[in-house]
C-alpha cells in the first residue's frame, strides 16, 4: 500500500515538474514567434497595425524582410557586431585560458593572492565614470577596441576554466614533461584539446554577451557606421526613430506596404536568429563544460 501510494505521489511530482517546465518553455519560446508570426503576416491584419501581437500568421509575406535587406544600417550594424564578437571570442579565450592555466597549478607562487584578487572584481568595479575616463584617455573612441578590451577577461570565465583545468589529470602532463615539453608546448597540445567542452562553453558566453550588448557603444561610439546592431534595433524599436526607415519606405514607393510594427519585428528577428543557428553546435560540451569547470576544487 505504501509502496502504491508513493508510486502515485512520484507520477504527482512528475507531472507537476512537467508541467512547471511545459510554462517555462511556453513563457521563452512565446516571444520569438510572436515576432516572427508578425514578421510573416500580411498588413491588412488589424492586430499587426494595432498590437503587434498575433498568434498565428495572418496571411504570408516575405516584403518586411526584402525590405530589411536592403536597409544599410541593419547591416553595417551586423557587420560591427560580427567584428566584435569575434574579436570578443577570440582574444577572450587566449588571455582566459593564459590566465586560468597557471592558477590551475597549486604549487603556483602566488596563486592564493592571484585568485582572491580575480573574486574582488567580481565583486567590486570602477564603475561608469572611471571606465569612461580610460577609455578616453586610451584613444579608443570610435573604436571596436573600446568595445572588446574592458570585457576580454571575466573573472568567472576564468575561475570556471581554471576548474576545468584541474580536472585534466596530471599524468598526461608529467609524461609530457619527461618527454622533454615545455609548459607551453603542453598547454597548447595538451591541455587546449582536452579542454574543448570549457573552450565552447566560455565562447557561447562571451559571444551572446558582446551580441546583446549596447550600452557600452552606446557610451564609446559616436559613429553612427561604427554602431553594433543592438544600437541600431533600440533607435529603431525603442525610441521609435522611424525617420530614415519611413524615408526610404517613401521612396520605394512601399510605405503602406506593411506597418512599422512589422519592421520592427522583421529586424528583431534578423538578430536572433544567429544566436539560435550558433547555440546547437555549442550545446553538447555546454553541459559537459559547465559541471566540470564548477565542480572542481
Amino acid at each position: 500500500m505504501n509502496h502504491i501510494k508513493a508510486s502515485m505521489g512520484e507520477k504527482g511530482a512528475q507531472a507537476a515538474l512537467y508541467l512547471l517546465m511545459g510554462s517555462i518553455v511556453l513563457v521563452t519560446v512565446f516571444p520569438f514567434w510572436n515576432q516572427l508570426v508578425v514578421s510573416l503576416s500580411t498588413s491588412s491584419s488589424h492586430a499587426v497595425y494595432s498590437t503587434g501581437t498575433l498568434l498565428f500568421p495572418s496571411g504570408f509575406t516575405l516584403d518586411s524582410y526584402k525590405f530589411a535587406f536592403h536597409y544599410d544600417s541593419l547591416w553595417k550594424g551586423y557587420g560591427n557586431t560580427l567584428l566584435r564578437v569575434i574579436l570578443g571570442v577570440v582574444l577572450s579565450l587566449i588571455f582566459t585560458s593564459l590566465l586560468a592555466y597557471p592558477l590551475s597549478k597549486a604549487d603556483l607562487p602566488g596563486n592564493r593572492i592571484v585568485t582572491a584578487l580575480i573574486l574582488f572584481t567580481m565583486l567590486f568595479s570602477g564603475g561608469l565614470i572611471p571606465n569612461y575616463l580610460l577609455i578616453k584617455k586610451l584613444g579608443l573612441f570610435n573604436s571596436v577596441w573600446a568595445l572588446v578590451l574592458p570585457n576580454m577577461i571575466g573573472a568567472f570565465n576564468v575561475l570556471i576554466m581554471r576548474n576545468f583545468f584541474k580536472s585534466i589529470p596530471d599524468s598526461l602532463q608529467e609524461s609530457a614533461k619527461v618527454d622533454g615539453a615545455g609548459y607551453f608546448l603542453i598547454f597548447r597540445k595538451i591541455v587546449i584539446p582536452l579542454s574543448k567542452p570549457v573552450l565552447a562553453t566560455v565562447a557561447l558566453w562571451v559571444a551572446v554577451g558582446h551580441w546583446n550588448a549596447w550600452f557600452d557603444s552606446l557610451i564609446y561610439i559616436t559613429d553612427s557606421n561604427k554602431q553594433v546592431l543592438q544600437v541600431v534595433l533600440r533607435k529603431i524599436i525603442v525610441d521609435n526613430n522611424m525617420d530614415e526607415i519611413n524615408a526610404m519606405l517613401y521612396q520605394s514607393k512601399q510605405f503602406d506596404a506593411f506597418s512599422s510594427r512589422q519592421l520592427q519585428s522583421t529586424m528583431i528577428m534578423l538578430s536572433v536568429i544567429p544566436m539560435l543557428v550558433a547555440y546547437p553546435f555549442a550545446q553538447k560540451y555546454f553541459v559537459k563544460g559547465i559541471m566540470l569547470g564548477a565542480v572542481k576544487e
